[in-house]
């Protein structure tokens, strides 16, 4: 099977609007998170959230389409030719059939649906836009891409809660190691702060309600943790066939060795006790990649801040790497991006990356009261410079969906 390299990243978080400007956030310890401008909270618990700021989607779209897409769509097209961009890919006609794109989310276009409902109830049904299905379902974000950039391949739209980009990148990987495409535009995109997702997360009683504390609110592996916090944004990569990507002078950032991907088969919102389906994901990801686990020196974890995801994570983590657990840097970069939900595992992947690349670990901010059962090292409250050549990124998502990437420092 093919060697499948890493060759443009695209990014756009609460942190910032691209690639350079997130990752100096990260190595800083920043936090994106801020007070709810989007709507009015003052009938909410919840205050605050990851917001993307200061974002332009007319810097990537003409304004007619970027009336004609969901904003979540809007980030999914800007993270795409960034992407593109930065590894300096054009698609041209005579590749076009060879290029795919993978992008999914774990909600889709819910900006609209809710603008368009209250349009309804107000002012009736003649009222609705002719483009509200477009914008509104999850396969619009890669249709949008395809069509703005050329791509012709294998076009796919992956949902599996917060799992989705994760499986959005593996399955590219896939696709291309099989043949079927050489080169695959793969991510995630996500836009859900929205009275309606807010309101039903915390109603869930999964969101934190620091709202005296925005900035300290998620904190993973934290023995204070009361919640996740909800985050908006947009991760993409370039994956390449490797004979393509030397032939045609590629600069390689990293490669992509394994994937794994299970079920729970336990809870529609709770991981499966000692995070078992995870630890199937890991070592499933580990054998495609013909690694042994001491050869892994980082894992971005999913580390939502929730008491039984974090607990269920470190556990898994213990069960699949053993002693070695005790030696690995493991951080949580939601900490300071909050929860991107489909989008997580794609902005997680990118940091992987980008670790390897600047021999830099960010870290997990706001650990300050160290859980008990969560006894691993996570990188607390201050970036380390750390050579890593093998880093692994892990998500899951409701409905017991469990996703496992590894990354490799690219060599001949």
């Amino acid at each position: 099977m093919s060697r499948v390299v890493v060759t443009g990243l695209g990014l756009v978080t609460s942190l910032g609007n691209d690639l350079a400007s997130n990752w100096e956030a990260l190595c800083q310890g920043k936090s994106g998170i801020s007070e709810i401008t989007a709507y009015d909270t003052s009938r909410h618990r919840v205050h605050f959230a990851g917001q993307i700021k200061h974002f332009n989607p007319s810097s990537y779209m003409d304004r007619k389409e970027v009336r004609r897409n969901d904003p979540y769509a809007q980030l999914a097209v800007a993270t795409a030719k960034q992407a593109l961009a930065h590894a300096n890919l054009q698609i041209t006609d005579d590749i076009a059939d060879d290029v795919g794109v993978y992008i999914g989310s774990g909600i889709g276009g819910l900006t609209v649906m809710h603008d368009q409902f209250k349009t309804l109830f107000d002012k009736g049904p003649d009222r609705i836009s002719p483009f509200f299905i477009s914008m509104i379902i999850i396969d619009g974000a890669p249709g949008i891409v395809s069509i703005m950039t050329g791509a012709r391949g294998p076009n796919w739209a992956t949902v599996s809660a917060c799992a989705t980009s994760g499986n959005s990148i593996g399955e590219a990987w896939e696709t291309i190691r099989r043949g079927d495409a050489k080169v695959m535009i793969a991510g995630g995109a996500e836009k859900a702060v929205t009275p309606v997702a807010m309101a039903a997360f915390d109603n869930m009683h999964a969101l934190s309600r620091r709202n005296d504390d925005p900035q300290g609110a998620s904190r993973p592996f934290d023995a204070t943790r009361d919640g996740f916090v909800m985050g908006e944004g947009s991760g993409m990569l370039v994956l390449e066939d490797l004979e393509f990507a030397k032939a045609r002078g590629a600069t390689i950032f990293a490669e992509l060795v394994g994937y794994g991907a299970t079920s729970d088969a336990h809870h529609i919102t709770e991981p499966a006790p000692g995070g078992i389906g995870l630890v199937r994901a890991m070592r499933i990801a580990l054998r495609k990649a013909g690694l042994r686990p001491n050869e892994v020196g980082y894992i971005n974890a999913h580390g939502t801040s929730t008491p039984y995801n974090d607990s269920a994570e470190t556990a898994a983590i213990k069960t699949c790497f053993g002693e070695h657990s005790y030696r690995l840097a493991v951080s949580s970069t939601k900490s300071m991006t909050g929860h991107t939900l489909g989008a997580a595992g794609a902005i997680e992947a990118v940091i992987s990356i980008m670790t390897i690349l600047n021999n830099t670990i960010v870290p997990t901010i706001n650990l300050r009261y160290p859980d008990p059962s969560c006894d691993l090292d996570y990188v607390p409250n201050e970036a380390r410079h750390a050579s890593v050549d093998v880093a692994m990124s892990n998500v899951m998502g409701f409905g017991g969906h469990n996703t496992s990437l590894i990354f490799k420092r690219y060599a001949e």
